[in-house]
């Protein structure tokens, strides 16, 4: 997408509104996987115009929040809303909800809105495949994932575009989400989160834990982790003393040191400075820093998600929809 970007194809219209069969079928992972690529090195090359999320608690581990970016040589420019409500999982509704606005950069129109939850669920699973590409030892062949989730399946998608894993295996707290997901997708369930863990080259946590779901005696040297949740300062998902001992890569670095419990918690322990919190995953892809520096290193990407990237990935579906035909316009 050139300077024209997302505007052009739609000056002087109405607004496109895409529902979430829209957008899914206006997405593969290999082409969300590229929009990350670009998006994160624009954001970590200072292209892009992005503040730190604003979110405020609406009770205990639930909050609503506002994310907006403009990555002006792609012509996007928008916002995400988003819910977190992790009691909606006993409502057969999702825990995360959210949707996401297109504007015209030129003349501040509304261009699209479109669902955000499944933008949202195949972004954080592209970026994370991107720190397997560029972290993940290259002879990696076991995977382990804690959680059975949404965040759990579209991981086995995206990473495996990666590696052609030998082994995979999970581990969930909930037995019939997990013996579901194994039949799903695969992988082979574990008894414990410490079986899942163990020996392997990769990890993803996608858990909703608030407390550390990982250990970091179960992470052997050489292993490469990511985590993909603990969004609030006063949440964590990882055991400090990994968050510590791993070279560490964060999407963000200013939100990494507002938002991440995995971090905030960590330093104010003593266990680290914040001068550990140093690389960000869109410097690596970019060329500008190394990544994995040894083969027994151990690396973390601690993914907090950008706006840029749902905003990449909404400006890709609105494309798409647009050439086919897909959605409904309604005018304001």
């Amino acid at each position: 997408m050139g300077a024209a970007g997302v505007a052009a194809a739609d000056c002087n219209t109405v607004p496109l509104w895409l529902s979430e069969a829209d957008v899914r079928a206006s997405l593969t992972m290999p082409a969300v996987m590229g929009a990350m690529e670009a998006a994160l090195a624009a954001f970590s090359t200072g292209r892009v115009v992005q503040p730190v999320r604003t979110a405020f608690e609406l009770r205990e581990r639930t909050f609503f929040g506002v994310m907006p970016a403009f990555l002006g040589e792609q012509a996007i420019l928008g916002a995400k809303l988003v819910s977190v409500i992790p009691e909606n999982a006993g409502r057969a509704l999702p825990t995360h909800q959210a949707s996401i606005s297109l504007f015209d950069p030129d003349t501040g129109a509304l261009i699209a809105v479109m669902d955000g939850r499944l933008i949202t669920e195949m972004r954080t699973a592209a970026a994370s495949a991107l720190s397997v590409k560029y972290l993940a030892r290259q002879s990696s062949s076991v995977l382990a994932i804690l959680g059975s989730g949404v965040q759990a399946r579209s991981h086995v998608e995206a990473l495996a575009l990666v590696i052609p894993f030998e082994d995979m295996r999970a581990w969930s707290p909930h037995a019939e989400h997990l013996e579901a997901f194994a039949e799903e997708t695969g992988v082979r369930a574990a008894v414990s989160a410490e079986e899942a863990v163990r020996d392997a080259d990769v990890v993803v946590v996608a858990t909703s834990s608030v407390t550390p779901a990982i250990t970091d005696a179960w992470v052997k040297w050489g292993a490469h982790v990511i985590a993909i949740g603990a969004c609030r300062p006063s949440q964590r998902e990882i055991d400090p003393g990994l968050v510590a001992r791993a070279r560490l890569v964060v999407d963000s670095r200013d939100a990494a040191l507002q938002e991440s419990g995995d971090i905030v918690q960590t330093i104010r322990e003593g266990r680290m400075t914040v001068a550990h919190v140093q690389l960000e995953l869109g410097e690596v892809i970019a060329g500008t820093k190394a990544g994995r520096q040894s083969e027994d290193g151990v690396t973390l990407f601690k993914s907090l998600g950008l706006a840029v990237e749902d905003l990449a990935t909404a400006a890709l579906a609105y494309r798409a929809a647009s050439a086919a035909g897909r959605g409904v316009r309604v005018e304001l």
